[in-house]
């Protein structure tokens, strides 16, 4: 790591903070949209995360092979390529609202899903390489994830200015500014990235390369999955990226869908959500150098727990009133939950990487698959919520929850220190 300290990679951490902002740009879209498809194509609140399911389903399908492309060809090449996808993805979703196809609509978002896993690939070990592993490591992905929380803040509110003050109202063309400037945003990143140094520090070197096409190339008798820490890492990214997705996208459609609050509103507190996801990274970042991912992983979930709970039980005729809107009190709990997800997603990343060492890429690759949980989670909350209500689904978060609570406490222990990882 010493060449990582010798060295100006600034504007190698410039272009991996901006390829953050586009990831949740681009991922809270497909969220976004779902209060549109259930007005234009008639969803159900399951359906309605179809968009939200296909984007994050494209995470299992591609995260390995991702893995190795990175591996292969470098952390250029795979952003450039990852670039290139989430152009068309998005592309194909702007004509589903002109086509009137719901299949269209969800088919882009599964292709610019493979452009998102792609692209977290080569951000969260990138960063965490520049930043020298440890809570420094964590520290530089809390700061590239307060660029994703600007991103995240920015769709759900510019889709609820386009739609308007009434989900009868929601249309995708309507939302089309949207998509256009997403569009721009990858056209633009390709030439940055292009014209941009990045270093390659996980790339296979020429002897593996040619051992590997004359078939000599040697099989590692152990990998990430040989580590227990790691598994249940991955296990808890998983939940983890279902507890950021599901609390946002729950509630944009149950909020949306009362005439006291309405979409335009509802869209403010969603990108509210995010906004306090910006906070609580910006506070990351700041101690990141100084609390362990340990401790933050332990706070943050409990208090996620403790607000959930409070949004649950407290009746929705506790509201306040925003302007002419009466705002229910539990929408405020559910959206100060993006303080506590906020950091989660870095500690998670650092404490089930640790000590991978050269195991870290295909770690990536692993943990980019398990980011299908930020589909699957969301699609069965409100399975549930067709069955027993939108604020009561939340118990299956609460769930999740705990499992990163265990994670924090127990789990992230690195129980494998006999396995060589140079």
């Amino acid at each position: 790591m010493t060449q990582t300290k010798s060295q100006n990679y600034t504007p190698a951490i410039i272009v991996m903070f901006a390829l953050f902002f586009m990831i949740a740009f681009v991922t809270n879209l497909a969220g976004s949209m779902g209060v549109v498809v259930t007005n234009q194509f008639g969803a159900s609140k399951a359906l309605s995360q179809l968009g939200t399911l296909a984007n994050f389903i494209a995470y299992a399908c591609m995260g390995i092979p991702a893995g190795l492309i990175l591996r292969r060809k470098g952390y250029k090449f795979t952003a450039l390529a990852a670039v290139i996808v989430g152009f068309i993805g998005v592309a194909i979703q702007f004509v589903s609202g002109y086509a009137e196809s719901f299949f269209v609509y969800v088919l882009g978002a599964f292709v610019a899903g493979f452009s998102m896993c792609m692209l977290n690939i080569v951000v969260n070990p990138m960063l965490n390489t520049l930043g020298g592993g440890g809570n420094k490591g964590n520290q530089l992905i809390q700061m590239g994830g307060s660029c994703n929380s600007i991103g995240g803040t920015i769709a759900p509110i510019l889709v609820g200015w386009l739609v308007g003050g009434s989900i009868a109202d929601a249309t995708v063309a309507k939302a089309a500014p949207v998509m256009i400037i997403a569009m721009a945003i990858f056209a633009i990143a390709f030439l940055v990235i292009m014209l941009t140094k990045i270093p390659e520090p996980h790339m296979e070197t020429a002897e593996e390369k040619a051992a590997r096409r004359q078939g000599k190339a040697v099989k590692d008798a152990h990998s990430p999955l040989s580590f227990r820490h790691f598994m249940l890492g991955a296990i808890a990214i998983f939940f983890y990226v279902g507890i950021e997705v599901g609390i946002p996208n729950t509630a944009n459609i149950h909020f949306s869908s009362l005439e006291t609050v309405g979409p335009a509103v509802a869209g403010f507190f969603i990108g509210a959500y995010w906004f306090c996801m910006l906070i609580g990274r910006l506070i990351g970042s700041a101690i990141g150098g100084k609390v362990s991912s340990k401790a933050m992983l332990i706070t943050t979930s409990s208090v996620a727990i403790l607000f959930l709970i409070l949004a649950m039980f407290i009746p929705e005729t506790s509201t306040v009133t925003v302007g002419s809107r009466t705002i229910p009190l539990s929408f405020g709990f559910l959206t100060l939950c993006g303080l506590c997800t906020s950091v989660m997603w870095g500690a998670i990343f650092n404490l089930a990487t640790e000590g991978l060492g050269k195991y870290t890429a295909p770690a990536s690759g692993i943990f980019m698959t398990l980011v299908c949980g930020g589909g699957i989670i969301p699609f069965l909350q409100n399975l549930l919520a067709d069955k027993v209500g939108s604020i009561p689904s939340y118990w299956l978060i609460v769930a999740c929850l705990a499992f990163l609570l265990y994670y924090g406490l127990a789990g992230h222990k690195n129980v494998n220190k006999d396995i060589p990882v140079e």
